[in-house]
């Protein structure tokens, strides 16, 4: 099964390549972002970032994970992630970033709503849940505008600490 691409509006959501890793280097410089996600280490090294991409092919092909870069269609720029690093049958946790001259845009939702609706229409994906770290009001935002529901507050040990992380959850079927 290959990766297909997905396009929106304004956005292509396409496979990971290796010549990206420098891109998302640049994009993961902010220290915000490793302090608002739960695994993207600072600093963040064009290395890591081939390691990382080297792993989506393989993840995918098992159906454990599915990873897309997100590109702006006005000038074929990589400005972020989305994905659903936790995926089983029927259920996947979704993750995303983006760079933060991004921010701000409405392009998370745009893209979590195209990879949600593709997996439904052709993965079989029934069930969606997302996570945020309770002080990052961004990543709240994109979920509400998803509509999951708020289901739970919980501790998770992430980076070596307990942070605390806000739960929430969809059943999905006809696109969300």
């Amino acid at each position: 099964m290959k990766q297909e691409r997905i396009e929106t509006e304004r956005l292509i959501l396409r496979p990971f390549e290796l010549n990206d890793a420098d891109r998302v280097a640049v994009l993961l410089r902010e220290k915000c972002i490793s302090d608002m996600t739960a695994n993207i280490p600072y600093p963040y090294s064009p290395q890591m970032a081939v390691e990382w991409i080297s792993l989506h092919q393989d993840a995918f092909k098992e159906r454990i994970a599915l990873v897309y870069a997100i590109v702006d269609k006005r000038n074929d720029e990589l400005i972020g992630a989305v994905s659903f690093p936790l995926w089983d049958d029927n259920e996947a946790v979704i993750g995303y970033w983006l760079g933060v001259e991004y921010w701000g845009n409405g392009y998370m939702p745009e893209a979590a709503t195209a990879l949600i609706n593709f997996a439904v229409s052709y993965l079989g994906i029934s069930k969606v849940t997302a996570l945020h770290l309770v002080e990052n009001a961004q990543s709240r935002s994109v979920i509400q505008k998803l509509g999951l529901s708020y289901i739970e507050n919980r501790f998770d040990l992430i980076g070596g600490e307990r942070r605390e992380v806000c739960c929430y959850q969809a059943i999905v079927g006809a696109g969300v």
